[in-house]
């Protein structure tokens, strides 16, 4: 017959061992990250992620750290791309600040890591309205994406600025690329704010033209960035690490070879790539991987969207970014 002593001694033993079982299981858990998902959009502001994927830099760079298998979701705009990083089926999000902002502000576990591009979005509008200032959108049907993204948030902040009630004055459809420039040529709509390469497509359809360019609205003005979730960061900081370096080294190298850039986009999205190389040239955007630049214009947007009523809660500095991958670096 076991004593009680010893009963008692065994029993504590037996249970030490299922919870050190049990942090080892945890550990190889956090250590068996295998896959990793990104999401992006078809914009020519993303062309970054594109760069990586076709040159194999995500696998090149990312295997040594276990990553075995990258998968990617296309959505055609930000708020979407936010809803399916909520729901947990994105790691990596490139994807205007602006919805980052209103899925933090919806329990959003995520920092922002990196920069992607500033401006580089343009109103267009048909061929038979005039315009000389905001007031003349007055009466007008307007698409743009939807409540929340960077382009909804631009252009209803620049409308109140401008005496223009965004709720009264004008109409203001939510859509994605595609179908704006199906509506715009189809005259279901008079005009559209839309990011790159879509108003260079809406203008070579003869359509339309740009009156205002988004550098017009706000100068040097936050758009894509890198989104990467809470739980990637705090458990795999060092593939965060990596994430960030190949963005960055992929940024660079769009920059010093642009036609390169046109034409991994086209090839991906199935465009006319002198179109591409087109927009590319006209548009006032520039890529970015410094997150430094857009801080204060990022945490502008919160503000925006909390005096729009979007968010119950101003969100900081803090709250929206993770500064220290990109530092790491010492760029």
């Amino acid at each position: 017959m076991i004593k009680p002593v010893s009963f008692l001694l065994l029993v504590t033993v037996i249970m030490a061992m299922v919870l050190v079982s049990g942090c080892t299981e945890k550990e190889e858990e956090t250590e068996a990250l295998t896959e990793l998902t990104f999401g992006y959009q078809p914009s020519t502001h993303q062309i970054a992620y594109l760069t990586a994927k076709e040159k194999g830099w995500w696998n090149e760079d990312l295997s040594p750290l276990g990553i075995e298998t990258i998968n990617d979701n296309l959505f055609p705009t930000g708020a979407p791309e936010m809803q399916s990083m909520l729901a947990g089926d994105i790691d990596v999000a490139y994807v205007g600040a602006a919805p980052v902002i209103s899925a933090l502000a919806s329990g959003l576990d995520a920092k922002i890591v990196a920069a992607v591009q500033i401006e580089g979005s343009d109103l267009v509008l048909r061929n038979e309205f005039p315009y000389e200032s905001p007031e003349d959108l007055k009466g007008l049907k307007l698409a743009t994406f939807p409540p929340g993204t960077i382009q909804d948030t631009l252009l209803r902040n620049w409308l109140k600025e401008n005496g223009v009630d965004p709720d009264k004055d004008v109409d203001i459809l939510a859509m994605g690329p595609g179908d704006a420039i199906t509506a715009i040529s189809a005259e279901q709509i008079d005009g559209a704010f839309l990011p790159h390469p879509a108003p260079t497509l809406i203008e070579d359809g003869g359509n339309a033209r740009s009156i205002v360019q988004s550098n017009e609205i706000l100068a040097e003005h936050a758009c894509c960035v890198v989104a990467v979730s809470g739980d990637l960061i705090r458990e795999h900081p060092e593939l965060v690490q990596q994430i960030v370096a190949t963005h960055v080294r992929a940024t660079q190298y769009n920059s010093e070879n642009l036609d390169e850039a046109a034409q991994i986009f086209a090839d991906d999205q199935d465009w006319d790539v002198e179109l591409v190389k087109t927009s590319l040239a006209d548009w006032d955007g520039a890529w970015v991987a410094d997150p430094n630049l857009i801080v204060d214009s990022t945490v502008d947007y919160a503000k925006v969207q909390y005096d729009l009523g979007y968010i119950s809660t101003e969100l900081t500095e803090d709250d929206i970014f993770d500064l220290s991958f990109y530092e790491a670096l010492g760029q």
